[in-house]
Formats: C-alpha cells, sequence, structure tokens
C-alpha cells in the first residue's frame, strides 16, 4: 500500500442521489460536482450521480464543465463562478447553462452569441444575502432590463433564477426564512417582466433534506452526494446516506515502550504506562491534518485509536495500549465504512467535513484521461 490510499465507491453516489430525489418533493436534482466533486473524481462521480437520477449537474468553474463535456456527458450543466473574461464561447458551443451576476458578464456573453449566432441558457444569480456571487436585489431590475432585452434580440433564453443560503446548516435560522423572502421578491420581478423561467433553485444539501417548501423545480445538494450529511439526522440514520469515502494506510511497525516516554516531536504526548507504538506510514506531506495530532481517530482491526502526539511530514503514532492484536502490515483506516467518518475528523480538528474529503480526496489516484 502506499502512503495513503484514497478510494471512491461510486455505487454509493448513485445511491446517494437516488435518496435524495425522493427527497426532493417532485424537483429535479442538481448534482454538484465542483472541485473535483469535493474530491470525489470529477467525471466518474458525475457519472455516477446522472444513474442516480440527476438530470443537471452543477460546477463552479467553466473549465469543469467543458471537461464534463470532454468525458462523454451530454445532459444540462451549469456553471456560474467566473468574472468577465471568461470562456463564453467555448461553453456556448458546448451546450453548457450560464449564470450571470452582473452585466459585464452578461455582456460578454451577448457578445458571443451575437457572433455565433447561437442563444445561450442563461440563469441570473441573486444575491440574496450570502453576500458571494449574484446580483444585489437592488440590482437585479437593471440586470434583468439587460437580460430581456437579450432574450427579444434572440441572444440568449433566461431560463433559470437561482440563488444560495448563508445558513441552510442551522435548521430554523431567521436567515432562511429572510433570504427565501427575497428570492421570492426576485422571482415576482421577472414574472411581471413577463419571463418564463423554467427552473428555480436555491436548496443546497441542507436545505433539500430540511425544507421541502424551498425546493421549487430544482434542488443543488452537494456535500449530500458524497453520504455526508450537513445536518444532524432527527432519526439517527443519516438521512439513509452512505459516505462514499475511504481513506487508508499501513502500519508499518510496531514496537514495546516503556512508561513516560515521549512520542513525535515536542513530546505532545507522553506515555501513561507501558505501552506498545504503532507507526502509520502517512503525515501532512499525504493529507492528514497537522492537527489531528492527539485528536482525530483511525481504526485498526476494527479499533479506534486516537492519534499520539504530533503528526509528522510522512508519518504519525498511536498508542495501541499494553496488550494489543496490531502487526506491522495491518490497514489503518482514517476515514471509512468501518473507521472514522469525514465528519468525526472534522470535529476533531475543528473544520468541516467538506474540507476534509476535499484535503485526501487531493490526493486520490486520478482517473485516465
Amino acid at each position: 500500500m502506499s502512503a495513503l490510499e484514497v478510494s471512491v465507491d461510486y455505487r454509493a453516489i448513485t445511491r446517494n442521489v437516488e435518496v435524495l430525489r425522493s427527497r426532493a418533493a417532485g424537483a429535479d436534482v442538481m448534482a454538484v460536482v465542483k472541485a473535483d466533486a469535493y474530491g470525489h473524481g470529477l467525471a466518474a462521480a458525475a457519472s455516477a450521480a446522472r444513474q442516480g437520477g440527476a438530470a443537471w449537474l452543477g460546477v463552479a468553474q467553466p473549465g469543469e464543465a467543458l471537461a464534463l463535456r470532454a468525458a462523454g456527458d451530454t445532459g444540462r450543466i451549469l456553471t456560474w463562478l467566473y468574472g468577465p473574461a471568461f470562456p463564453a464561447r467555448e461553453l456556448v458551443m458546448a451546450d453548457v447553462d450560464l449564470s450571470a451576476s452582473s452585466a459585464d458578464v452578461l455582456g460578454e456573453i451577448v457578445a458571443v452569441t451575437r457572433e455565433l449566432g447561437t442563444p445561450a441558457r442563461l440563469h441570473l444569480c441573486v444575491d440574496t444575502g450570502l453576500g458571494r456571487e449574484g446580483v444585489p436585489a437592488g440590482s437585479l431590475e437593471a440586470l434583468l432590463d439587460l437580460a430581456v432585452a437579450a432574450q427579444d434580440e434572440g441572444l440568449v433564453r433566461i431560463v433559470g433564477m437561482w440563488s444560495h443560503l448563508a445558513w441552510a446548516d442551522a435548521p430554523g435560522h431567521p436567515t432562511i426564512d429572510a433570504q427565501a423572502a427575497v428570492f421570492r421578491d426576485a422571482l415576482a420581478l421577472a414574472e411581471r417582466r413577463g419571463v418564463e423561467l423554467e427552473v428555480r433553485h436555491l436548496a443546497n444539501s441542507a436545505c433539500t433534506l430540511t425544507r421541502p417548501d424551498l425546493h421549487f423545480d430544482l434542488v443543488r445538494p452537494g456535500i449530500a452526494i458524497y453520504g455526508l450529511p450537513p445536518v444532524p439526522d432527527p432519526d439517527g440514520e443519516r438521512f439513509g446516506l452512505t459516505a462514499a469515502m475511504t481513506v487508508r494506510s499501513e502500519v508499518i511497525l510496531v514496537k514495546d515502550v516503556p512508561a513516560g516516554h515521549g512520542v513525535s516531536y515536542g513530546h505532545d504526548y507522553v506515555t501513561p504506562y507501558p505501552t506498545t507504538l504503532g507507526l502509520i506510514s502517512a503525515g501532512y506531506a499525504d493529507g492528514v491534518f497537522r492537527s489531528a495530532g492527539n485528536r482525530a481517530e483511525v481504526d485498526i482491526r476494527g479499533r479506534r485509536y486516537t492519534i499520539a502526539g504530533r503528526v509528522c511530514m510522512d508519518q504519525f503514532v498511536v498508542d495501541l495500549g499494553p496488550v494489543t492484536e496490531v502487526r506491522a502490515g495491518d490497514v489503518a483506516t482514517l476515514i471509512g465504512p468501518t473507521g472514522p467518518t469525514a465528519t468525526e475528523w472534522a470535529h476533531a480538528i475543528d473544520t468541516i467535513d467538506y474540507e476534509v474529503v476535499c484535503r485526501f480526496g487531493a490526493l486520490r489516484a486520478k482517473e485516465p484521461a
């Protein structure tokens, strides 16, 4: 085994999309596969999501959308994160849906479609309170004027309007309803202008699972696609989702040490009694968080062990206890069906599981180009 082995169960992604479709209350599902599908592999995860019934794929970067087309995906794809200098021509020619948050981006789209003679499918993004992408609600009417004029000229088709929630992972937070109200006002404005929208979309993973009243025509789950619920399941069943990523390494050395023996740099861990240490062949150069020392756990032979002392560049240590069956060559599971979850690692190191899977996923063996 290499220092760190990251594998993905793509059947789990398919099943997760099926679960989310069942919770979508009649809305279509856009599987968000940005950032290399949260480290799970862009093309393979997208294919698995399609098999689960995802009607749409969503990506942030234009290059991701073009990569999906190059991989053979022919379904609806939306990309949304770019300024006015973006490959609009290539995206329009690839039949990718585009998003506009500003007159500058819309102007670039219109210039390209006028030259090509091919209209672009356009989604208008509204900032309803997140403060990130999206036209401010007070400026939407001006952007809508430009978009409607371009549509009347046959240069775009306004097919969607969307926004993103700031606090959906805290069900009941007042910002959710406040943003939803702003979004409904934006939809009403488009309707008064005679715009017939194909899809209205607001719900991320958390909202898909907890707010069916905000599903509209399309939901955009991201982290849930990969089996990681962003909110606790009241029934304790993880909403029926299955984590897709497994991260493993190997125990390469087992040795006995006396009580009072310092472990790793700085002796942040000192053995409290005569015990056995296990050396794991993975470190922060392999994606293991340095902050995981004395905090995160691994699974070896079905038992959990906390990392003992500091994580080093290419190795870390666990205290196996005075009596152990662990031997050199055993598998150490950092994240997996029989080991800790990405969410548990996130709680241990004060981050979110999104970062954990993206970090480990960067080390995943990539599928052939």
